[in-house]
């Protein structure tokens, strides 16, 4: 597996072919993840190790990509706090327990991952099992900033203005904060290893609301933190979206591969993070949407723009939409194999 292409193009090695995995792949736009949706809530669908890894590995057969990534959610990591997770429908993540103080931050007690997220480990080793060696398994969680900014906001935002007001007003408290997450996270992503994935993401979907002095006076140290100490023989990749502005403080913060969405242009990006780290990217996912000619279009120009070097990892800039026909999700891949075949 250590020679497989996904795992090569992480290590910066030539591979025969750009390989391709998609953000969201096991999702509502698919038909066997609804038909199992019909009989499980999201919650119960995470909690469900077996089902967990069914829609994990169905979604990447059919798909036919170069890497399955488990089926979890990053807020998982939040529940054993005893904020009151909770994914209502219609309206996303709600955690009705938010953290707003010194005193709420305070509270939150550190837990042994390998307790209470047992489930996601075992939903590993299954996956693992299922996929028979064919293709690599993606771990993954949410990274200290995002995790901490749903903890204060309580669901989706906007601005984070509670976010960074507490950030600003109490610089203590939030140091506190980060660092019990990133303990948190470190904990998480070493079990996800342990249970059989061969490599992990750390998605900090939220962090381009920050300026780049704030990013690494409040953030970078923990978004390491995070990462230190894993196998080197397990790729990171370190995701962000809205990130034009913190690029180089993203490689500073660590992985080997930078993920970036796609407001900006690859190779612009990719000069700037430095051609010593793998890059990941970067379809607008609403191109899923257009018509074929158009998604191979995109699709090539993305592929001119990497250049064949080695370390690109080809994906969305950010997860797969609902509405997505499936069969223009399959086109995609098809077309990121065909053209870029060495």
């Amino acid at each position: 597996m250590s020679e497989h292409p996904f795992l090569r193009a992480c290590r910066r090695q030539p591979v025969p072919h750009t390989p391709v995995w998609l953000m969201r792949q096991a999702g509502r736009y698919m038909a066997e993840y609804r038909a199992v949706r019909e009989k499980l809530g999201f919650l119960e669908l995470c909690h469900h190790p077996a089902a967990a890894a069914e829609v994990t590995v169905t979604a990447a057969r059919r798909l036919g990509v170069d890497a399955a990534i488990i089926f979890a959610d990053i807020l998982l990591i939040l529940e054993p706090l005893g904020v009151g997770l909770e994914f209502a429908s219609g309206d996303g993540p709600v955690l009705h327990r938010p953290v707003r103080s010194p005193e709420d931050v305070r509270r939150l007690a550190p837990y042994d991952p390998a307790d209470a997220l047992a489930y996601v480990y075992e939903a590993v080793r299954i996956t693992r099992r299922e996929l028979d060696g064919k293709i690599p398994l993606i771990g993954f969680s949410g990274a200290p900033f995002t995790l901490g900014s749903y903890l204060i906001e309580g669901g989706g935002s906007r601005n984070y203005l509670l976010t960074k007001s507490l950030m600003y007003e109490h610089p203590q408290a939030w140091h506190e904060l980060m660092s019990l997450l990133a303990g948190l996270v470190n904990g998480y992503l070493r079990g996800q290893v342990a249970a059989g994935a061969e490599a992990v993401q750390l998605f900090d979907s939220w962090v381009g609301c920050l300026a780049p002095e704030d990013y690494r006076r409040f953030v970078l140290p923990y978004t390491r933190a995070a990462m230190a100490g894993l196998s080197p023989e397990t790729p990171v990749i370190h995701f962000a979206t809205g990130t034009s502005g913190l690029l180089e403080a993203m490689r500073e913060a660590g992985g080997d591969v930078i993920g970036i969405d796609w407001r900006i242009d690859l190779d612009r990006a990719w000069q700037r993070i430095g051609l010593d780290v793998g890059i990941q990217g970067n379809l607008d996912p609403a191109t899923l949407l257009a018509p074929v000619a158009e998604i191979r279009r995109q699709a090539a120009d993305i592929l001119a723009r990497a250049a064949g070097r080695p370390g690109h990892v080809f994906n969305l800039g950010h997860g797969i939409f609902p509405s997505t026909p499936v069969d223009h999700v399959i086109a995609l891949v098809d077309a990121v194999h065909e053209l870029s075949v060495r």
